[in-house]
């Protein structure tokens, strides 16, 4: 289906059945098809809901980088929870989506009952030189870009099918969202609104992700949320949901469950 939202048109899947519902929001150069193989064993037990960022997948794109920023997607999460009418849900934030998920939750939506952050983007800006962040913006435009950015970001081999749907995905994007992450939305600086995070955070982050590295989401991201905690996969790169959507899958389950008073 598609949503409007913030004058843009989003596309937005909906499946499964159950409380809480868990929202899912994807990387730079994924979609919402990047959830698939975690959707495929929540959705039995909670109402999953994944969607493509604007100028990713099947959604409408902004016409230029700046309107990627990181509160643009963040008003654009609201407007998909507003339309679906969700009071019972939990953020589940992948890398950007991490970063988006986090500013959402800082504006302490009603309804919203814990945050998953998976290897997230810091809410500080990554300090990745100019030259090495024009270099990043154009890494989606070919094949043999995109292999590269799959050599950096996993710990463990993919799948054909995996390496296929990752690579159709990073080379659908709109050269403006391809632009925003590198040129806008990296370099928000959000830091000061997680102090307004009131909601039990947890953190999953690969052992071998060199993307966002441990130290560095102890640092950024749970040392600035009250009370969040981190879980750590083992031999897992940036791309966990792919890597071992196994054991993913079981810290997310654990974690909302006990928030939720579930045996």
């Amino acid at each position: 289906m598609h949503i409007k939202a913030n004058g843009l048109r989003l596309s937005v899947t909906d499946e499964g059945r159950g409380g809480p519902a868990l929202v899912f929001l994807h990387y730079w150069g994924g979609s919402s098809r990047t959830w698939r193989e975690v959707i495929e064993q929540l959705r039995g037990s909670h109402r999953c809901i994944a969607y493509d960022h604007r100028g990713w997948g099947d959604s409408e794109a902004a016409p230029t980088p700046e309107g990627y920023h990181i509160r643009q997607l963040a008003d654009d999460c609201e407007a998909v929870i507003g339309a679906l009418g969700l009071d019972d849900y939990v953020l589940v934030g992948h890398s950007m989506g991490g970063k988006t998920a986090q500013l959402v939750a800082s504006r302490r939506p009603a309804g919203l009952r814990a945050l998953v952050l998976v290897a997230p983007a810091p809410a500080t800006p990554l300090a990745v030189p100019a030259e090495a962040r024009r270099s990043m913006t154009h890494i989606y435009e070919s094949p043999a870009g995109v292999e590269q950015a799959i050599g950096v970001m996993v710990g463990r081999p993919l799948s054909a099918e995996q390496r296929s749907r990752v690579m159709e995905d990073s080379l659908r994007g709109a050269p403006p969202a391809r632009a925003g992450w590198t040129e806008v939305a990296m370099l928000d600086d959000v830091s000061a609104d997680l102090q307004n995070i009131h909601v039990p955070t947890l953190v999953i982050v690969g052992e071998a992700d060199h993307v966002e590295p441990v130290d560095t989401l102890q640092r950024e991201v749970v040392a600035r949320i009250q009370g969040a905690r981190m879980e750590v996969l083992p031999a897992t790169g940036h791309l966990p949901m792919l890597e071992s959507p196994d054991a993913l899958v079981k810290h997310i389950r654990r974690f909302v469950d006990e928030e939720h008073g579930k045996p």
